[in-house]
Parts: structure tokens; sequence; C-alpha cells
């Protein structure tokens, strides 16, 4: 044990384990080959699922690298080993790839189920440092991972094994995306709730203020009546209704420009200072697209329209920022 008396060098060790996991990181880049191709190809033509196993650590890593398929376009979930021997099992079918994840290739748990994986006739990957292990030997494709030791000073703890698990599901789940062409709207239906998602899928639809919040004048009334319209509805600005159609609207820029013209305000109709030649959009355009319209024109707030040019709703930048489109 070390002395209570000397400091412990933390950044030492700290910078050690990094430095012995990016040789394993480097070692798997230049072992990579044709079998990774091959397993490529077994998921992408894969009809099932692509079903991960793994025990202990090696099983927290599979569960990540089946979330990180399941989200760039391969079907996946994974499956605890010990709870496939108690009924889990009926989850795999003959159409699923299995990538089984074991550093030793021998963990009891993933082994038991290997004879009953094969009699399914499922297709078998497996991630492992021991390519002459049970679990290569009954594999259909071998991703060895070439691991001399852990970096952990004891070399028991996972740890440049691990790391480099992680980053061969990775490689094969980016792999698979650029293959299958998936885009980032794909990505965005997979994340729905995630900053891509809100920039990708919510429509003006979804965020446009309608029926009694939008503002709105008729061209007769007077500028204070718009002015306080503009206040109680909080949004920068008053849509000048004519006959259900939006002949103008009025904004805190053409009040400013009222007043250095030394407009009479208490006198004034609103149809004299309204801005005639403004900027419309329909509701079923993207948000994020909006969003665009708004920066390119220098505008803080957009009247959405029919096809017909009626008003149907309305948004400013505060909606965008509130949803996440920003």
């Amino acid at each position: 044990m070390n002395s209570p008396n000397i400091p412990f060098d933390f950044v030492s060790a700290g910078k050690r384990t990094i430095d012995l996991e990016r040789q394993a990181i480097n070692d798997l880049h230049d072992t990579l080959g044709e079998p990774f191709a091959q397993a490529c190809e077994l998921m992408l033509n894969c009809k099932g699922r692509v079903v991960v196993t793994g025990m202990g650590k090696s099983g927290h890593i599979g569960a990540k690298i089946a979330a990180t398929l399941a989200s760039t376009g391969s079907p996946s979930f994974f499956v605890h080993p010990g709870e496939a021997s108690h009924g889990d099992l009926g989850m795999f079918t003959p159409d699923d790839v299995v990538i089984a994840l074991s550093n030793s290739g021998g963990s009891a748990e993933v082994v038991a189920i290997l004879p009953l994986l094969k009699r399914k006739g499922v297709e078998l990957i497996a991630i492992t440092a021991r390519d002459n292990s049970p679990l290569a030997q009954a594999a259909d494709v071998v991703l060895h991972i070439p691991i001399e030791r852990e970096a952990c000073p004891l070399n028991l703890a996972p740890t440049s094994s691990t790391t480099a698990q992680l980053v061969i599901g990775d490689a094969l789940a980016t792999a698979l995306l650029e293959a299958r062409g998936f885009s980032a709207e794909d990505f965005a239906f997979s994340h729905p709730g995630g900053a891509l998602g809100r920039r990708l899928l919510l429509k003006v639809s979804d965020l446009m203020h309608q029926g009694e919040e939008i503002p709105r004048v008729a061209p007769t009334e007077l500028v204070p009546r718009a002015l306080l319209e503009v206040t109680r509805k909080r949004l920068g600005m008053t849509t000048v209704i004519d006959s259900d159609q939006v002949v103008g609207i009025f904004t805190d820029g053409d009040l400013r420009r009222a007043i250095d013209q030394g407009v009479d305000l208490s006198s004034t109709n609103i149809k004299a200072v309204m801005t005639r030649n403004f900027t419309t959009v329909t509701k079923d355009i993207l948000a994020a697209e909006a969003l665009q319209i708004m920066q390119d024109r220098k505008i803080n707030a957009l009247v959405v329209v029919s096809e017909t040019g009626q008003l149907v709703g309305a948004l400013n930048m505060h909606d965008m920022l509130a949803a996440g489109v920003i």
C-alpha cells in the first residue's frame, strides 16, 4: 500500500489508463479486416433483429451497442444470457443475427445458450479476445479484439477490453448507418424527444398560436387599440384583418417609425402605419424552415395563413426557443 504521507499521483494513473486504452484501440484498428465486413453483411441482410448478449461488464457494453444499433437504423435489442436460459431464449428467431460479447469467450452463461442458438439457426457474431474459445468456435464470424492486458494495474477489471468492445460496436453501427443511407431525418424519427428531432419533425402547426391567441385588429382601429392588442397577446406584433384576409401587420418597428415621423398616434388608423408587404408561411412547413426565414429576413414573428390567404396562426422567435428548435 502507498504510504499515507506520500500524495498519490492521480493524474499519472489516469493518463496511464488512457494510454493503455488508446493502445488497445490502435491495435483494434490495425487488425480490423474481412471478418468485420462479413459481420456487417450479416447484419445488413438480417430479416429479423440484431440480438446482442453478454455477461457482466460485456453485457453492459452489449446493451449500449444494441441501443446504438436501434437508433441508427438497425433494429436491435439486448438479451441477458442468464435470462435467456430461463425463458428469454424465446425472443430469438431463425431470422435474427446474434452478437455475443465475451472477452474470454468462455462466459458460462453465454456458452450455455450457444447450442440452442445454433439449433434455432441464427447467425452468430462473436466479439472476443480469444479466437480459440468456445464462443469463437461456435460463431459464424469472429471479431477478434487483440487485448494483451487490461488497463487495470491488476490486469483484472475489464477496462481496455470493454473499451475495445464499445469501439467495435460503434464501428458496426456507423458502417451500417452509412450502408443503409440513413439520413438525419431518419435519425430524428428515432429521437423525437431530442434537439435534432425537434428541429426536423416539428412543423409550424405544432407551435403556432391559434384562435383567440392570435393578435388581430381591423384596419380602421386607432393605433392605441392596436398597441393594446400587441401588449395583450405578447407576440410583438398584431395582424390587421379585413374580411378574413390579412392585409397587414403592425410591429414594434412600425411604432418606432411612426414616432420618428411625428405621427399623431391617438388619431391615426392602423392602416396608415401598418406594414403591407409582410412575410407569411403555411402551417405545414417545418418549424426549422420558418426559423430560417426569420433569420434570413431579420424578423421576430411570422403570420401563418391558409392557401387562400386566410389567417390561421402566428408565431414568434420565443416560440422557437421554447420548443428547442433553435
